[in-house]
């Protein structure tokens, strides 16, 4: 599976988590949170690409909730070798 992260389309965190839970297909349980997103990127079984494409546009909605959403990507993503993130400008 690959997913690409407009970050264009997103203006607040509500939209942030909104859109990766329908994108990646997360469980009904997902409580919209980095904790959450933490749990669902690590269960990830089946190899997945989830590309940020715009990530200074991210950076300017989300402002230090930006950097917070980039380490649980970090993290999930060496803790989950079926999961690669890639951040594009």
């Amino acid at each position: 599976m690959r997913f690409v992260l407009d970050s264009g389309s997103v203006g607040n965190r509500e939209t942030l988590h909104r859109v990766l839970a329908a994108g990646l297909q997360f469980p009904d349980w997902y409580g919209g949170n980095l904790d959450a997103l933490h749990d669902c990127l690590t269960e990830i079984t089946q190899p997945t690409e989830l590309v940020i494409r715009g990530s200074n546009a991210l950076e300017a909605a989300l402002g230090s909730y930006a950097a917070a959403f980039r380490r649980v990507l970090a993290d999930s993503a060496a803790q989950n070798d079926a999961l690669t993130v890639t951040w594009e400008t």
